[in-house]
């Protein structure tokens, strides 16, 4: 499914590693151009997994939908984040991708790669409590990532845990911690 120029989402239930439904993934709150999720770059978009598809080929000993995106692996980053307050999984998905990727550097990219970083794709993973997976808007978290083309996988993990505490002033509807993990192949 296209949001605009961006990315695209599979999803996958975490205890049978089958495709979730094509109509849940419908059901997610994207937005559309008119919406600004526009991108600067045609580098930046990835053509869509149809969910739906007859055609769509799963291997049941990978956990990932459709052809490669990234073909040649360089390596894989992992990182967590938490939304302790406001109940975001946006927030929590966008802190674990920086996380991920935070404490690297690839400074021979333009060697390693072709095209160097415009030829540079990712492959983000993000497991996201299914109670809060409607809510993830995929812009912000795109951001996170400073070049090359993006796919998004979501699947049903992370974690919610108490916070204690719900304060409204900071946008609390309940004392849920969302909790994302997140992991990033990096290739081409």
């Amino acid at each position: 499914y296209r949001c605009h120029g961006l990315l695209v989402v599979s999803s996958y239930n975490s205890q049978s590693l089958v495709p979730v439904s094509a109509q849940r993934i419908a059901n997610r709150k994207f937005r559309s151009a008119d919406e600004n999720y526009r991108t600067t770059s045609a580098s930046r978009c990835v053509t869509s997994l149809d969910m739906s598809s007859s055609e769509e080929v799963h291997d049941p000993t990978s956990r990932r939908l459709g052809p490669p995106h990234v073909e040649t692996v360089l390596f894989v980053e992992c990182g967590f984040g938490n939304d302790s307050h406001g109940q975001s999984a946006t927030k929590a998905a966008v802190r674990a991708c920086r996380n991920a990727i935070e404490f690297n550097s690839i400074p021979s990219v333009s060697r390693l790669v072709p095209n160097g970083r415009e030829g540079l794709r990712l492959d983000v993973v993000l497991a996201i409590p299914p109670k809060y997976q409607n809510s993830l808007e995929l812009s912000p978290v795109s951001e996170v990532f400073p070049y090359g083309s993006i796919r998004f996988q979501i699947q049903d993990g992370g974690m919610i845990a108490p916070s204690g505490i719900a304060i409204k002033e900071l946008g609390d509807e309940n004392e849920d911690m969302v909790v994302v993990c997140a992991a990033v192949t990096v290739g081409y």
